[in-house]
C-alpha cells in the first residue's frame, strides 16, 4: 500500500506523481474504515483529500505553517504527518485529538476548534515571521461556512495591502455543518457556476487552440495572467480584490495538477492571496455524499449502509427541545427561532419546516445572532436562540450589552452544556454557569429530566419576562423522577427527598447522579436529602438557609468548573448570612478537559457517583 510509505512529514513528496490518485483512494478508504469504528468528522475530511495532499506536496510543514480553521477537516493532514497509527484511539481519552493540537505535533501550527479564527491567527504568525526576519510560508485553510463569521472580515481588512506572502485557502463545499446561507454563500455560488468567467475562458481556449503553434503559447500566457482576465469578467474585479487581496481560482478541488500549480503560484505572491478551491463534502463515499450533514460528525456506522451501529431508542435532550418548540410555535404567533448554522444540531429542523418565516439561520455568527435576537425582541417578537454552550461564549459581550442590559425577553436554549466528550477542550460546555451567572438581569435554569425541560421552556415563554437561559446536556434525556413535577416558579428549588445528615444540592444533569449517591449513602446508614436546584440564578436562598440549618453537611453538585459556578454562589450566600456549615463542592476542575467518552471523563474528574460518595463518606466521618 502507498499509505505504508507515509510515516513522517514530507513522505508524500517521495510518492510518484502518477500514484497520487491511488494514494487519494487509499486515504479515503482508510478514513471510512477507521471512522466506522471510532466515529468522527468524516464528510469534511473526505472532501479535502486532494487539497491536503497538494498542500503537503507544495509546502513543508512543520517549517511552513498550515492552520486549519475549526480543524475538523485536519484528519488527512494528520495522516500525512505520520499519525496514521493514532486513528485507532481517535477522540478517546489519552488518544489522538480530532482537532489540531500543538502539543500533539509540531505540524499543527495552531490549536483550533471554533470557526472563523484561522485568518487572524495566520496573520499574527505572518507578522511575527516578518518582524523576526524568518523565512517560511503561512497557509490558513478555511471553509466557506466559516466565512460567515465576522472575524474573517476583520482579519481580511487587516491583511489587505500586506507586502509579504500570506496564503488563504477558501475550501468551498457549499456547506458548514448544514447548508450555507446568506449573501456571501450566494456570491461564491455565482463564482462557482457563473458562465461569464468560466464560459469565456473555455471559448477563448478553444478558439486559440485552432491557431497553429502560437495557440498553445497564447493559452499559456493567458493562464499566467488569468488574474487580469478574471478582473475583467468578475463583478467589480471580485469581492476579494476590491478588499486588496489577490484572488486565484476557482480551482477544482479534486484536480491534483491544478491544485499543485495554483499553490506554487500562490507562494510567489508578495502580499495576501486567497485561493478559492471547490470541493465536495463526503466525496468518495456515497452515503456521505448524499447526506453530508449526517456524516459531518458521526458515531460508529456500518460501511455498507452508512447507518449508525448504535440505534437511538430514547429521545435526547435536543429532541425534547425540538418538540416543545414546534408545539409552542403553533400557540405563540410571535415565537421565532434563531440558530448560528446549527439547525440540525440544535433541533430546529422541524421548526424550520413548520414555521419557515419565523426561522432564522444567521450563519456561523454567534455575536450577530445574539444582537439580532435583541432586535427581534425590541420589535415585538419572542426570540429563542438555540446554541451549543461552547459557542455561546463567542457572543458573551452581546448577551451582556445588548440583551441583559435592556432586560429584553430573549430565551437562550443552551445545548451541549457540561461534558460533551469526544470533541474535547474546545467543545466542552463547562463554563456557562460561571459566565452566565455573573450577568445582571439574566435568569439561569437547568432541568433535571425531560419533563422539566419542557416545563421550563413553557415557563420562559409564557410566564417570565426578561432574559432567560436554560442549559441542558448532550445525549439521552433523563426520564426518571417523573413523579416529581413541581410547578416552575422563579427562583424556587424542588425538594425531592427531605431527610437529615447530608443534603445533596444538585444542578441539572447532576440530579440523576445524586440519586445514585444517595442510594449508596443510605445503604451505609447516612440519612440523605436531595434538592433539585433548578434555578442557578436566582438561588432559592430561603430553602438553602433551611437546608443548612437542618443538615450536618451540604454537598453542591454541578457539571461546570468550580470557579464562579453554583457551588461558589452557595458558599457566598451562606457567608453573607453568617451561616457556618460544612460544604463539599462537587464540580469540574478549573481546567480545559480533553477528549474522551463522557462516562470516562466524569470518572477522571471525580464527578461520578463513586467518587462523590467516597468524598462525602470520608468527610462525614469527621463531623
Amino acid at each position: 500500500m502507498l499509505l505504508d510509505q507515509i510515516n513522517q512529514p514530507g513522505d508524500i513528496k517521495k510518492i510518484d506523481h502518477s500514484d497520487l490518485p491511488a494514494l487519494s483512494k487509499e486515504i479515503r478508504s482508510f478514513l471510512i474504515e477507521k471512522l466506522s469504528v471510532t466515529g468522527g468528522h468524516l464528510a469534511s475530511n473526505l472532501g479535502v483529500v486532494e487539497l491536503t495532499m497538494a498542500l503537503h506536496i507544495v509546502f513543508d510543514p512543520p517549517k511552513d505553517k498550515l492552520i486549519w480553521d475549526v480543524g475538523h477537516q485536519s484528519y488527512v493532514h494528520k495522516i500525512l504527518t505520520g499519525r496514521r497509527e493514532g486513528f485507532d484511539s481517535l477522540r478517546k481519552l489519552g488518544g489522538m485529538s480530532g482537532f489540531p493540537k500543538r502539543s500533539e505535533s509540531d505540524c499543527d501550527a495552531f490549536d483550533t476548534g471554533h470557526s472563523s479564527t484561522s485568518l487572524s491567527a495566520g496573520l499574527g504568525i505572518v507578522s511575527a515571521r516578518d518582524l523576526l526576519g524568518e523565512d517560511y510560508h503561512v497557509v490558513s485553510v478555511i471553509g466557506d461556512g466559516s466565512f460567515t463569521g465576522g472575524m474573517v472580515y476583520e482579519a481580511l481588512n487587516n491583511a489587505a495591502g500586506r507586502k509579504s506572502n500570506y496564503i488563504i485557502v477558501l475550501n468551498d463545499n457549499g456547506m458548514s455543518i448544514s447548508e450555507n446561507v446568506g449573501g456571501l454563500s450566494m456570491y461564491l455560488s455565482d463564482i462557482r457556476t457563473g458562465n461569464g468567467y468560466t464560459g469565456l475562458k473555455r471559448v477563448t481556449e478553444d478558439a486559440l487552440r485552432q491557431i497553429p503553434l502560437a495557440g498553445e503559447w497564447a493559452i499559456d500566457r493567458i493562464r499566467q495572467t488569468k488574474t487580469h482576465l478574471k478582473s475583467m469578467i468578475l463583478p467589480a474585479g471580485s469581492f476579494f480584490e476590491q478588499l486588496g487581496v489577490m484572488y486565484l481560482g476557482p480551482v477544482d478541488g479534486s484536480n491534483m495538477d491544478q491544485l499543485i500549480r495554483v499553490f506554487q503560484n500562490a507562494r510567489k505572491v508578495q502580499g495576501t492571496v486567497i485561493v478559492h478551491v471547490l470541493t465536495q463534502k463526503g466525496k468518495g463515499y456515497d452515503p456521505a455524499e448524499r447526506m453530508p450533514s449526517r456524516f459531518h460528525g458521526t458515531g460508529p456506522f456500518d460501511i455498507v449502509t452508512g447507518l449508525p451501529k448504535k440505534k437511538k431508542t430514547k429521545a435526547d435532550w435536543t429532541d425534547i427541545f425540538s418538540t416543545v418548540m414546534c408545539k409552542e410555535g403553533g400557540r405563540i404567533p410571535n415565537l421565532c427561532a434563531i440558530t448560528a448554522a446549527m439547525a440540525e444540531g440544535t433541533g430546529l429542523r422541524r421548526f424550520r419546516g413548520m414555521y419557515p418565516d419565523r426561522f432564522f439561520d444567521v450563519g456561523i455568527a454567534e455575536q450577530h445572532a445574539v444582537t439580532f435576537c435583541a432586535g427581534l425582541a425590541v420589535g415585538g417578537m419572542l426570540p429563542v436562540m438555540a446554541v451549543y454552550s461552547s459557542f455561546l461564549q463567542r457572543g458573551f459581550d452581546q448577551v451582556i450589552h445588548d440583551v441583559c442590559l435592556q432586560k429584553l425577553h430573549v430565551v437562550f436554549c443552551i445545548d451541549r452544556a457540561g461534558l460533551v466528550g469526544a470533541d474535547g477542550e474546545t467543545h466542552q460546555g463547562i463554563f456557562d454557569l460561571s459566565y452566565l451567572s455573573l450577568i445582571p438581569n439574566l435568569t439561569v435554569l437547568a432541568p433535571k429530566n425531560k419533563w422539566e425541560l419542557a416545563d421550563m421552556m413553557k415557563w420562559a415563554f409564557h410566564r417570565h419576562q426578561g432574559p432567560c437561559a436554560i442549559r441542558y446536556p448532550r445525549g439521552t434525556a433523563y426520564d426518571g423522577l417523573e413523579e416529581f413535577r413541581a410547578p416552575v416558579e422563579l427562583g424556587k428549588w424542588e425538594v425531592l427527598y427531605d431527610e437529615s445528615d447530608i443534603c445533596l444540592l444538585a444542578v441539572g444533569s447532576m440530579v440523576e447522579t445524586a440519586l445514585a449517591v444517595r442510594k449508596r449513602l443510605r445503604q451505609n446508614g447516612y440519612s440523605t436529602s436531595i434538592v433539585n436546584c433548578r434555578f442557578v440564578k436566582p438561588l432559592d436562598e430561603e430553602l438553602l438557609v433551611r437546608m443548612a440549618g437542618e443538615h450536618k453537611l451540604l454537598v453542591t453538585m454541578e457539571e461546570n468548573v468550580r470557579t464562579g459556578g453554583f457551588g461558589d454562589h452557595v458558599l457566598e450566600t451562606l457567608e453573607d448570612r453568617g451561616i457556618t456549615v460544612p460544604v463539599i463542592q462537587i464540580a469540574l476542575p478549573d481546567d480545559y478537559i480533553e477528549h474522551g467518552s463522557v462516562d470516562v471523563l466524569k470518572q477522571e474528574t471525580c464527578i461520578d457517583a463513586d467518587s462523590i460518595y467516597g468524598r462525602i463518606a470520608a468527610r462525614f466521618i469527621g463531623l
